[in-house]
């Protein structure tokens, strides 16, 4: 029997996806701030202090809250409760393009780690924390794998990635080497460490960093195609810039220019 609120839910999309929650009476589901899509009307939200598991006093809180902002979350998350009869329903939307990725903590023996943006719900009763990397190395050269996000409890929880999701199944001592931002998740089984690339060449002409992430069995992990980091750098290097000639790749883009003065 679950200690965490036991909730039903459907995955709307393809590329940009949303989650159905649909809630008994007093069921309620927790959300970053800004997942929040729609509801029907006996849904009622709140704001609440971290996740709302702690149950000690005021500095337990702060202490939870402080390390969501390690993760680079908000020291507030929403709650959102079924305060009538009968059924009811809430969704979240992905804030990207990709895949929701529906986790049961209970299948998983309670824990998950996932990469620090990846939550976006999860049923009441969900712990939502830190995952930080022991080994030193892992720390200074981990960048994107080094502070995790750790969901705990027996519930179902939600997470998102960038594009595509890849789910591989880790046999005892097998190895899987993985870009760093391309980890979305892995059950507390799997031991994840960082290892150097290798020879200067690949290092300076590789174009594939400087250190891989490597995952060892046994376990369950899961992978993205377009981490969120590769799709802004791809945005920022196309972005226009100031003095930079526009629409060069259309037709009427020499016209522009030309009549703007650029030519």
């Amino acid at each position: 029997m679950r200690s965490n609120h036991d909730i039903d839910y459907r995955i709307f999309g393809e590329e940009m996806q949303c989650v159905e929650i649909e809630l008994d009476p007093q069921e309620t589901v927790i959300a970053e701030p800004g997942a929040f899509m729609y509801a029907d009307h006996s849904v009622q939200m709140q704001t609440i202090f971290g996740d709302g598991t702690s149950s000690g006093g005021i500095m337990d809180k702060i202490l939870g809250a402080g390390k969501r902002l390690l993760t680079g979350e908000n020291l507030f998350m929403t709650a959102f409760t079924h305060t009538g009869g009968g059924k009811a329903k809430v969704a979240f939307a992905s804030p990207y393009p990709g895949k929701i990725v529906p986790i049961d903590l209970q299948e998983l023996g309670g824990k998950f780690i996932c990469q620090k943006d990846a939550f976006l719900c999860a049923a009441k009763g969900v712990s939502v924390g830190i995952e930080l990397q022991r080994k030193l190395g892992t720390g200074i050269f981990g960048g994107e794998g080094f502070i995790m996000q750790k969901l705990e409890g027996d519930g179902m929880a939600f997470v998102h990635a960038g594009g595509h999701i890849i789910e591989r199944s880790l046999l005892a001592g097998e190895i899987l080497k993985v870009d760093t931002g391309c980890v979305v998740a892995y059950t507390k089984e799997v031991s994840f460490d960082i290892q150097f690339v290798g020879s200067i060449r690949n290092t300076i002409f590789g174009g594939e960093g400087l250190f891989y992430a490597v995952l060892r069995g046994p376990g369950r992990v899961w992978l993205q195609t377009l981490p969120i980091s590769r799709l802004a750098s791809r945005i920022i290097q196309y972005a226009p810039q100031t003095g930079s000639r526009r629409e060069e790749g259309s037709v009427l883009g020499g016209l522009g220019n030309l009549l703007d003065g650029d030519m």
